[in-house]
């Protein structure tokens, strides 16, 4: 009896610890996009924002918050979303061209 309280304290544990260590692994990621219209600056802030997340071996989780600010002639997007790591990170040149091996 006293083997198996101690087994499953071990595996109570084994299971705190994964689960501390795999919700450490996300974090939140954000990416700027700037460009002459609103519609084109968020394109390239979501865009940016799938890219690089790809990019690190990570996966979006929840909703992508984008927030938007004229700056004159031109518009800034800031996209942001929490990821989570998933895989070894992908040869990216930028936040636009990565490979998908």
């Amino acid at each position: 009896m006293r083997g198996l309280k101690h087994g499953l304290a071990a595996t109570a544990m084994i299971l705190m610890l994964s689960g501390a260590a795999q919700a450490a692994d996300c974090k939140r990621i954000g990416v700027d996009g700037e460009a002459l219209g609103q519609g084109v600056a968020e394109l390239f802030s979501k865009n940016g924002l799938k890219n690089v997340i790809y990019g690190q071996g990570r996966e979006g989780r929840g909703p992508v918050k984008t927030t938007c600010k004229s700056n004159g002639a031109t518009t800034l997007c800031h996209s942001s979303q929490v990821a989570c790591k998933v895989g070894p990170e992908k040869a990216c040149l930028g936040a636009w061209l990565c490979s998908p091996m």
